[in-house]
């Protein structure tokens, strides 16, 4: 765990605390707080473009589905990019500026969203990739530090894991946006050896879908919002409940596609390197103890809803490891993030105000 503190001797006992767990993601931001405030915003920021698009929106700032609603009117950022801040490792040029400015943004959003109230400490635990480097969990501690008190990161996956109290021969499978992270658990905190991250997550399921759709559906016309929403509608491998019939414009004129095939083929590009990535932390484990490890797998995130997916990993598992139970968990947007915020609750009072 990464850990800063900016509350110093203002921590003062006499404050309440509200503590945040939040899911800091490439798609999508979701934070559970402990008055009860579970809330998600797609992780997208907008600013007017000129003093015209300031006049019409009457904001300085736009999150979510409002600034993807207004895009036209705004310089949009995605501040992060395969689950962590982009450009954080390279010169700091203007535009990494404005992207790490947006990234403080979207968290003080996410804060926002949580309610605190004015006469509250904020403690907050932030999900992070597993394999972040050390340079970007800075830059998102840096992020965070304008927006609360404290700030603690851990990685998603076992996040995800403590949530749910399976600590012990475990393995996560948390799929965002932009990576895949598999971690597994043995009763300690995971070291680098426990975990294996990719970058074959919900995004190169878009790309690869919109890909599909090109070289088959001639003249159709669609932006990757579009297809986002398409694979988040009807994703599924193995055999389709009924056939995916999706309108887009040709020409401007609305017209049915069949992308049933399209949509089972582009989900299906997830389960290959999950597989590999699993036969990897049950081969390099304790042999006495493999057999528990692959009969339980916790498959998490946002590309967990993908419909035959569990089963799909299990059949791929009996293949190529003997067998395995995968098990999908029952809240795939804050999974994460509850666990975070058990995280956060079970961390010590001594230990938040020890944090520098």
């Amino acid at each position: 765990m990464t850990e800063a503190n900016q509350a110093g001797d203002g921590a003062k006992k006499d404050h309440g605390v509200l503590y945040i767990g939040m899911d800091l993601g490439t798609s999508r931001t979701s934070v559970s707080a402990s008055n009860g405030v579970r809330e998600t915003v797609y992780s997208i920021v907008g600013y007017p473009k000129d003093v015209v698009a300031k006049k019409l929106l009457k904001k300085d700032v736009l999150f979510g589905k409002e600034a993807l609603e207004k895009r036209l009117s705004l310089r949009m950022y995605k501040p992060l990019e395969k689950g962590v801040i982009k450009y954080t490792g390279e010169a700091m040029d203007q535009e990494a500026k404005a992207n790490l400015q947006a990234a403080k943004d979207l968290i003080g959003e996410a804060i926002r969203l949580a309610k605190p109230r004015k006469d509250e400490l904020v403690y907050c635990v932030i999900g992070a990739p597993a394999e972040a480097s050390m340079k970007n969990r800075e830059a998102i501690i840096e992020a965070a530090r304008a927006h609360v008190d404290s700030v603690m990161l851990c990685s998603e996956p076992f996040s995800v894991a403590y949530g749910l109290d399976w600590l012990e021969d475990v393995l996560v499978i948390d799929i965002g946006a932009g990576t895949t992270d598999l971690c597994r658990m043995h009763g300690t905190m995971p070291e680098e050896a426990d975990q294996v991250m990719f970058d074959i997550a919900g995004d190169a399921v878009d790309a690869e879908l919109a890909r599909r759709i090109t070289e088959t559906c001639h003249g159709a016309q669609f932006t990757i919002q579009m297809i986002k929403e398409i694979k988040e509608r009807h994703g599924f491998v193995g055999d389709p409940a009924e056939r995916c019939m999706v309108d887009l414009p040709v020409d401007g004129k609305p017209t049915t596609f069949d992308l049933t095939d399209q949509i089972r083929a582009a989900c299906s590009i997830l389960i290959d390197p999950i597989v590999k990535g699993l036969h990897k932390l049950v081969s390099t484990f304790d042999p006495e103890f493999q057999s528990k490890l692959k009969n339980r797998v916790l498959l998490a995130g946002g590309g967990s809803m993908v419909k035959g997916l569990d089963s799909a990993i299990e059949k791929a598992m009996r293949e190529r490891l003997g067998g395995g139970k995968v098990l999908r968990i029952e809240e795939p947007i804050y999974g994460g993030a509850n666990g975070a915020l058990k995280i956060a609750h079970d961390m010590p009072a001594e230990f938040w105000e020890q944090l520098k």
